[in-house]
């Protein structure tokens, strides 16, 4: 047997078994519709689990890179002492950037945010002005902002060093926890999703036992059998996540534009919605199609024992 004639063969199988797989979704639509919704049902609680995960992880992300350590700097230090300690700042492995802000800096920028602070400032000199220079340092590794602020403390001419301690370390601890649960939660339903497909096509599969009975009489080999039933779990996972999808893209980007992009207040920002939705649908698509093809292909081998 030449390999054209065994690439034709496998041709008319693949056509005849998409054909047939076809066939068997109209023909045992009770079953098939049965088995769809479940799929829908099933990725639309996976598709709201993503999105909340996705977002509360995008959040933990910006709370990270917006945690900021202030420190606070005695106000008898000189110009070189300053230069001394921002180098100091500066070596420290877990900073990533820093912005230094003089008390000339910070007194203007009240003064014109304020008609109150600009009549208080204008009663000081210089020298009397009470506002202290600060360095402004970001972190890279925001669970090691604790020692990192620790370590900026004990430096010379450094005051006070703020940074929201306590709450942070807090934030992150939940974060975890919510991260977790998400991603629990996701392959739970994924798992779910499978054994509903699973045990649908099980049922469709006892149904159709004299037809299989009959396709083994007449040398039908086991792949011939199985692939059917595979890429009928394929359409069934396909069929069913196109609800799923639709609701995810339009539900979303009314949500964005309703909220403006922020949830609650500006420092909840939604995921822009471009490309996100589009990784989402795909993932949906994705999960029900490969899930669909798994479930029959467990039911086939299990039950079945071909």
């Amino acid at each position: 047997m030449n390999r054209g004639h065994i690439k034709m063969r496998a041709i008319r199988i693949i056509g005849r078994s998409i054909r047939d797989a076809f066939k068997s979704v109209f023909r045992n639509f009770s079953l098939s519709m049965a088995s769809i919704s479940s799929i829908t049902i099933t990725l639309l609680v996976v598709s709201v689990s993503m999105v909340l995960s996705a977002n509360v992880n995008n959040f933990a992300v910006l709370v990270k890179k917006d945690v900021t350590i202030v420190a606070f700097i005695d106000n008898t230090a000189t110009d070189e002492d300053i230069l001394e300690l921002e180098q100091k700042i500066n070596k420290l492995e877990n900073v990533e950037s820093y912005e230094f802000q003089s008390k000339e800096d910070i007194t203007k920028e009240m003064m014109e945010t304020s008609d109150v602070f600009e009549n208080i400032m204008n009663k000081w000199t210089l020298e009397e002005n009470p506002i202290q220079h600060t360095f402004l340092i970001k972190v890279s590794n925001i669970e090691e902002i604790g020692k990192t602020a620790e370590e900026i403390k004990n430096m010379d001419y450094v005051v006070v060093v703020k940074y929201g301690e306590g709450m942070v370390e807090q934030l992150v601890k939940v974060f975890e926890v919510v991260e977790k649960i998400s991603y629990i939660t996701v392959i739970s339903l994924i798992l779910v999703t499978a054994f509903l497909i699973s045990n649908t096509i099980k049922i469709t599969i006892f149904s159709r036992k004299t037809e299989i009975g009959i396709m083994r009489l007449v040398g039908a080999t086991n792949i011939t059998i199985k692939i059917p039933f595979i890429i009928e779990g394929l359409i069934l996972g396909l069929l069913g996540s196109i609800v799923p999808v639709a609701i995810t893209t339009y539900g979303y980007l009314e949500l964005f534009k309703h909220f403006n992009g922020q949830l609650f207040s500006p420092f909840i920002r939604l995921i822009n919605p471009t490309p996100f939705v589009y990784y989402i649908s795909g993932v949906l698509i994705l999960i029900g199609v490969l899930v669909g093809m798994f479930g029959s292909w467990r039911a086939v081998k299990k039950h079945l024992k071909i």
